[in-house]
């Protein structure tokens, strides 16, 4: 990489080029503090100060020097570029029961040099057995990219390619299960998507992610995928399901159902959480092993996967809070929006004010759906007369459906119909076990493992 492609200023490629030193170079840098940093020079990222010297430490984490600071730079050891190596499939693995796995971006779909720092994805089935050499004696892996974009830029036509594609890879390939590599910030989206557009399948679609790249020590993405193959192979059941760290160690991983979970934390390992529900199953490591924690799922069918993945974009979530104006909502009926979901507070209510206009949208032909802020726990909107009011002006009542869920199904829903009395059929239908019939106390507080099962 040439120096003037590495992203820093002008001033800072000089004094770099002065001393000899190239990206991907092992520095010594003298601080102004005393302290003396060693560390792999990096490209400077996109955003962030070009002043700033990024270096990689021997322990795999990255850190920012300004250049105003450092007393003097030294070259430790130039950079030699690694002699390409064709990697090959582990002989015999063919005999192996088959997963096929699915890139679309993310964290967990690409690979960082120890030594350079450098990300390359690794989405053929040879860098996955590279990477996680564990497969080698669990599963024969297929592997291919659909598409590679951040979590963020998955839209609801995403969503309807994923499905189309995961439908005729279990026609053509017939594997055990498919895993969907996806960035953890909208998994949740996705995994509800495609448990509604995929139905009567052969075995689970699995999305796995990351919290922390593959070059942190406290990597989660290598346990991640073992977990996702082995409930590929062994569990009994065929949905749309999350598999992420169930615990801030490494000897449990939860499959969780994928129109009940979400991301819980920014940056933990075990941020994902089964909301309104128990986890389907749990991953026991080292033992490998699967334990059936949520005995309601949906098996497995050799009747032919049943294929619906059109989704209507023109759908608005929008969350309630004190002084929303109700414009808010007439801008979204006048701009032509076919459907929204409101996130209201406790058993589901918005302000007074707000209810001529969400009665505006509905005679206006908007289906209007009620979720709650709270997560836990379902809608009531008997209770109070806010929440009667609603009714009466024909609001449908989410239960206990997460607001991304409800969102995601209300998508679905008109990608199929735009008939109201239709569309509130299909919303207070159980199509994928995203409404519980009753809510038990053992769903809250959010417990994982043992507790879960009390």
């Amino acid at each position: 990489m040439c120096m003037f492609e590495s992203g820093y200023s002008d001033d800072v490629v000089k004094m770099l080029r002065n001393v000899g030193a190239k990206v991907f170079d092992k520095l010594r840098v003298k601080h102004v503090s005393g302290s003396v940093i060693e560390g792999v020079l990096l490209p400077r990222p996109e955003v962030g100060d070009p002043r700033v010297l990024v270096l990689k430490l021997d322990n795999g984490y990255n850190i920012g020097v300004s250049v105003d600071s450092i007393i003097e730079i030294k070259v430790l050891e130039h950079h030699t570029p690694a002699p390409l190596v064709e990697v090959r499939l582990p002989e015999g693995i063919e005999n192996l029961p088959l997963v096929y796995f699915v890139g679309t971006g993310g964290t967990i779909a690409s690979r960082i040099d120890y030594k350079t720092g450098a990300v390359y994805p690794f989405f053929s089935a040879e860098e996955i057995y590279s990477m996680v050499p564990e497969l080698e004696e669990i599963a024969f892996i297929r592997a291919e990219t659909l598409f590679s974009i951040f979590s963020e830029d998955m839209t609801p036509k995403h969503w309807s390619k994923i499905a189309e594609h995961v439908a005729k890879v279990f026609e053509k390939e017939k594997p055990r299960g498919i895993i969907i590599a996806h960035g953890t910030d909208t998994m949740g989206y996705t995994a509800a998507a495609l448990a509604f557009a995929l139905r009567r399948l052969p075995g689970p679609v699995i999305l796995v992610g990351a919290q922390r790249s593959s070059d942190r020590p406290s990597s989660d993405a290598a346990l991640n995928v073992i977990a996702a193959t082995l409930t590929a192979i062994k569990a009994p059941f065929a949905e749309s399901v999350v598999t992420m760290h169930g615990e801030t160690g490494d000897t449990a991983v939860l499959v969780h159902r994928g129109v009940k979970v979400r991301k819980m934390h920014t940056s933990r390992r075990d941020a994902f959480r089964s909301v309104n529900d128990i986890p389907l199953a749990k991953i026991m490591f080292p033992e490998r092993k699967i334990r059936i924690i949520n005995d309601a799922y949906i098996p497995r069918s050799d009747d032919g996967v049943i294929l619906e993945n059109r989704f209507d974009e023109k759908v608005a979530l929008i969350k309630f809070y004190p002084g929303m104006s109700s414009e808010i909502i007439d801008y979204i009926v006048d701009k032509g929006f076919h459907g929204i979901v409101l996130e209201g507070t406790g058993l589901g209510h918005v302000a007074t004010s707000l209810i001529p206009s969400v009665r505006r949208a509905i005679e206006e032909g908007v289906p209007v759906v009620m979720t709650s802020q709270c997560l836990w726990g379902r809608i009531n909107m008997n209770v109070y007369r806010t929440g009667v009011e609603l009714l009466k002006a024909g609001v449908i009542p989410g239960e206990d459906m997460l607001p991304e869920t409800a969102y995601v199904k209300l998508c679905w829903a008109l990608g199929r119909t735009r008939s109201l009395e239709e569309v509130k059929r299909i919303m207070l239908s159980n199509i994928a076990y995203e409404i519980n019939p009753r809510s038990e106390n053992r769903f809250y507080p959010p417990v994982i493992g043992e507790d879960a099962c009390r």
